[in-house]
């Protein structure tokens, strides 16, 4: 819902105090600013107080601030011009913070709820936790390190393609050989894709290693050292190869500090 109101474009943040208060005055609140440290309080009969705080620029600590207020209310909301909050990300972490967020746009000064206030339950994505599970079982050893960037992380795909190369080595061979001497039950699958490039079919059901392959496995001596004993790796089963440089980062907000 929103309120249109002939208001001047804001250069401080009181200039955002009138839209604010009459979209709250719309929803028929009772409307004052400034009580108690907060910048605007709305009150309607018997229901918990509306906090709002107002910023001309989306801060990380306008976000501590509003934290602090849901001790005082579960309904609070943050107040910016639209402009300061076209960044990714930052609709989804008022919502996981349980924030509101009010947007104002344009000399009208229109208000605009993006975010309601509340409690945030994530949907739980099971098929996110069954991928996790696998590539923690079928993964030898612990080759890459936590934290690591920009270096390759040597994934339970990547550790299998590497043992079936390092069999490759002494001839062509057939997938169901390689299922038995490399350890790899995914084998047909990794083959058949050759994501990396290693591998080159000779017949049906056999295949060669390729020059790429046969220098990539030297590589692997380190990562598969002391590699503890595993139970046979389980199939794969997401459809690409979980090779990655690093993976997909969470988006960060790169919040300029507490006006």
């Amino acid at each position: 819902m929103t309120i249109a109101g002939p208001h001047p474009t804001p250069r401080r943040e009181v200039d955002l105090y009138p839209a604010v208060k009459a979209f709250l005055e719309g929803e028929g609140f009772e409307v004052k600013g400034e009580v108690r440290g907060c910048d605007v309080v709305g009150v309607r009969g018997d229901e918990p107080p509306v906090i709002v705080e107002l910023k001309l620029r989306f801060t990380l600590g306008l976000v501590l601030q509003a934290l602090d207020r849901l001790r005082v209310s579960e309904t609070v909301y943050l107040a910016v011009p639209a402009e300061a909050i076209r960044r990714h990300g930052i609709r989804p972490l008022c919502r996981r913070l349980g924030l509101g967020l009010l947007a104002i746009h344009g000399p009208r000064q229109l208000v605009e709820v993006m975010v309601e206030p509340g409690p945030y339950r994530p949907r739980h994505d099971h098929r996110r936790t069954r991928l996790l599970i696998s590539e923690h079982a079928r993964r030898r050893g612990d080759p890459s390190p936590g934290g690591a960037t920009r270096v390759p992380i040597m994934t339970a795909y990547r550790q299998e393609s590497l043992r079936i190369a390092a069999a490759l080595r002494v001839g062509p061979a057939s997938v169901a050989e390689l299922r038995e001497v490399a350890a790899a039950p995914n084998a047909g699958r990794i083959l058949a894709g050759d994501s990396y490039g290693w591998f080159e079919r000779v017949e049906r059901g056999t295949y060669r290693l390729r020059d790429a392959g046969r220098a990539a496995v030297p590589a692997s001596d380190d990562a598969d050292a002391g590699a503890e004993p595993v139970a046979p790796a389980a199939p794969i089963l997401d459809d690409a190869p979980a090779d990655r440089t690093q993976e997909p980062a969470p988006e960060v907000l790169n919040l300029p500090g507490a006006e």
